[in-house]
Parts: structure tokens; C-alpha cells; sequence
């Protein structure tokens, strides 16, 4: 599962918070414009930025694997058409763009979570949005980072287990089924014990977040992420 990882690297040097504009100017230019020069341009974005978080690119591939499934099938679904001449190329190559454009973001955000830690992406959450809004979001961001490795771990310990019991010789609705009612079995356990560990832990609205600065570095990333974001406008 990609998760934190301390490291030196550039990335985990920044403010969250810097990280984060930079996130949202991407994905706004990156949405906004579908040429292939920009692609192109927003590629080499891409690779500079993974290069700063120092991302080992094959396991952060590997683990985006279903979600690249999903994205290959998307264009040859949209080049299909229902009548002469049966396949639109210009609609197929339009829906690869769009797919290429996703998987540039889901890279670039990959970044994001392998050099930042789920208490400093919650301190950001909350100091940028003012109020109980800013609040849950924090709460909700934390509890997602951390609870989401757990799920699915849980999914791996009971796909391994039906593997043992010769639950592959079963037909594919069935194990998916199985698969499913187990899964969501574990997942109201866990809920359940999360609700009871945060009671004992007198669990607070507002705790103590790490701090955070803005550094020199840190205006390079901001004005980076504010030419990202005036380019979609572009």
C-alpha cells in the first residue's frame, strides 16, 4: 500500500499546504486541457515532481493497478458506436486522453501521500479552512489514510484464506460475493473498534497539530502552483 515514507527528498521538505496547491493546479490544467502538447508538457511535469518524492514508480503503478484496469477499458467502450461505421476513432482517442490525463494526476498525488504525514496533511486540512468545516475534513482525510491500508489488508487476509480452502475452484459471482459480504463484515468490526478506541482515547475535535511554516522553497512551489492554475484558464 502507498503510504508516508520519511525521507530527505525535496517534497517532504515543503508545506503541505504548498503540496497541496500544487496538487490543485495540476489537476485543474491537467482537466482543462486535452492537446497533445499539453499532455506532453504536463508529463514532464509529472516526472519532475515524482523525481522530487523520490516515488518508486513500478509499486506506485502496481498499486494503482485496478484503477488503470478501469481507465484502459474506457476508450475502446467510447470508440464503439451503435451503426455505420461501428468504431469512431476520434471519440476513442479522446477518451484516451482523458484516461492519460487521470493517471497523470493519480501520479503526481502519489507524490503527495508518500512524502507527507497523515497528522501534517491533517494540520493543513484544518489551518486552511476555518471552523468545524475544516475540522471534520481533517478528521475524515486522517481516518482515511490510516483506515484504508487496514481495509485492505483485511480484503488480502480473506482472498488468501479462500485460496487455501480451494475457493478458487468456485465460480467468479460466487467468490466475488464472498468476497464482498466478508469484506464488509470486517469493515463494520473495524468501524466499531474505532469508535470505541477514540472514546477511550477521550478523542478531540481540536488537538494538538504539528506546526507549520512556509519556507523559501516553499514560494517556488506556491508560484508553481499558481501558474499551473492560470494556464487552465488559458
Amino acid at each position: 500500500m502507498l503510504t508516508y515514507e520519511p525521507d530527505d527528498t525535496l517534497a517532504h521538505q515543503l508545506d503541505p499546504r504548498s503540496k497541496l496547491a500544487v496538487q490543485i493546479g495540476f489537476a485543474a490544467t491537467a482537466l482543462a486541457h486535452t492537446g497533445v502538447r499539453a499532455l506532453l508538457a504536463l508529463s514532464a511535469v509529472t516526472a519532475l515532481v515524482l523525481a522530487a518524492a523520490r516515488v518508486p514508480l513500478g509499486r506506485t503503478l502496481y498499486e494503482y493497478r485496478f484503477a488503470f484496469v478501469v481507465l484502459s477499458i474506457a476508450p475502446p467502450l467510447a470508440a464503439l458506436t451503435f451503426g455505420s461505421p461501428w468504431i469512431d476513432v476520434g471519440s476513442g482517442l479522446a477518451s484516451a486522453r482523458a484516461s492519460y490525463r487521470v493517471v497523470l494526476i493519480l501520479l503526481v498525488s502519489a507524490a503527495y501521500v508518500r512524502s507527507t504525514p497523515v497528522r501534517d496533511s491533517r494540520a493543513a486540512i484544518q489551518r486552511t479552512i476555518p471552523g468545524k468545516a475544516g475540522q471534520l475534513l481533517g478528521i475524515g482525510i486522517a481516518l482515511v489514510f490510516r483506515f484504508l491500508p487496514v481495509l485492505k489488508g483485511d480484503i488480502r487476509t480473506i482472498r488468501d484464506a479462500m485460496a487455501a480452502r480451494l475457493g478458487t475452484e468456485r465460480g467468479a459471482v460466487d467468490r466475488a460475493s464472498t468476497l464482498a459480504l466478508l469484506g464488509f463484515s470486517r469493515a463494520f468490526d473495524r468501524a466499531d473498534r474505532l469508535a470505541l478506541a477514540l472514546q477511550a482515547r477521550c478523542f478531540s475535535w481540536n488537538p494538538t497539530l504539528p506546526p507549520l511554516s512556509f519556507g523559501r522553497v516553499d514560494a517556488v512551489a506556491l508560484g508553481i502552483a499558481v501558474a499551473l492554475g492560470l494556464t487552465a484558464f488559458l
